[in-house]
């Protein structure tokens, strides 16, 4: 049985990346880079904006359930400010299935250190390529279990839910629910961190969109997340504002006003860039397993809160300026009041002096 686990670790590393810099930058240091195409599918049914830059990083020995394999390295670089750390092991022939479940269990645990180095080595090398660079907190992990053999009689669920205790039939059913295939040389399982492959072709186009879409799933995270960073920290500023004398209040305002303008057209662009990076249209089978695993990573809920939250930030802005507007329209009063006043004084002052 001819079989491959991929193990994929993503994490948010920059607003954006150019990728056609990424490209010369890798390939001035003699190293292999090259851009995600699907293999099976026509440039006009899946469309990338910018397809992501894939980098090799080499072979090293790694040990999984008491067993050593010889790794190999790559990470695949994202636009959006994604990098993915893709390790692959070639699983033996003659793997039992307990084997095989704890080695789907091990995969799992990968020290997270083991797993930075890799992803500090590679955003040093892109640095130049970056725009606002950081490696967050935020990261997402999934695995593939790719078969190029047509599928054993195994259960699959202890597989993808990576737990070798017992499992009811409830959950026996839900973990192979989400079931796919477009003929009898294919067939996929799928659940939100995991899924099992069996491609008789070895085409990669199927976990190459999974990736893809764990990828936007992780900058709509990273969004949310500065988002409501965004709206806590208008909210300590408007506090703030409002203890303070009102000579100072109309000021503060214009500034946390301006701050929500430029907030609010950052977000507008990346979450665009997240929305058009990948555009699935004639090709039926790969839009059903790619739209029915953004359901399953639920981003239809982060994309609602990022924009009931880009709403609460518009409300504040449109507040905002109504303050702002209301303290101007009344300097405006006093300054003609002002000069008012100083017009009748001076007609006064004529009036006497004739």
């Amino acid at each position: 049985m001819k079989s491959s686990i991929y193990i994929y670790h993503l994490f948010d590393v920059a607003d954006e990346i150019n990728l056609d810099l990424v490209e010369a930058l890798w390939t001035s240091r003699n190293k292999i880079a090259s851009r995600l195409r699907l293999e099976k599918v026509s440039p006009h049914s899946i469309s990338f904006k910018d397809p992501p830059v894939l980098v090799e990083l080499g072979n090293h020995e790694m040990t999984f359930a008491g067993i050593t394999y010889l790794a190999e390295i790559k990470a695949r670089i994202f636009d959006l400010g994604v990098v993915s750390l893709i390790i692959k092991l070639e699983v033996p022939e003659d793997i039992t299935y307990d084997q095989y479940v704890d080695l789907a269990i091990a995969v799992g645990k990968l020290p997270e250190d083991v797993i930075l180095e890799y992803i500090q080595a590679t955003s040093e090398t892109i640095k130049p390529a970056c725009t606002r660079m950081r490696i967050s907190d935020f990261d997402e992990d999934f695995v593939v279990y790719y078969f190029n053999d047509a599928l054993p009689a195994w259960d699959f669920a202890p597989i993808l839910d990576k737990d070798k205790s017992p499992l009811s039939p409830e959950t026996v059913k839900d973990s192979l629910s989400n079931r796919f295939s477009y003929g009898p040389d294919d067939e996929t399982y799928l659940t939100w961190d995991s899924a099992i492959v069996f491609d008789k072709t070895g085409s990669m186009d199927l976990p190459d969109l999974l990736e893809f879409a764990n990828a936007q799933f992780l900058e709509l995270r990273y969004y949310d997340d500065a988002l409501n960073k965004a709206i806590d920290h208008t909210y300590d500023e408007l506090d703030a504002a409002n203890r303070s004398n009102s000579s100072k209040r109309a000021s503060t305002y214009r500034h946390i006003r301006n701050n929500l303008t430029e907030v609010m057209a950052d977000m507008s662009v990346l979450t665009s860039n997240i929305d058009n990076a990948l555009q699935v249209t004639e090709d039926i089978f790969n839009a059903r397993v790619y739209s029915r695993y953004m359901q399953l990573l639920k981003t239809s809920v982060w994309r609602e809160n990022i924009e009931n939250k880009i709403s609460v930030i518009q409300r504040c802005y449109n507040l905002l300026n109504e303050e702002v507007l209301m303290h101007r329209f009344v300097n405006i009063g006093y300054s003609c009041v002002t000069l008012l006043s100083l017009t009748l004084l001076l007609l006064i002052y004529a009036t006497f002096i004739r």
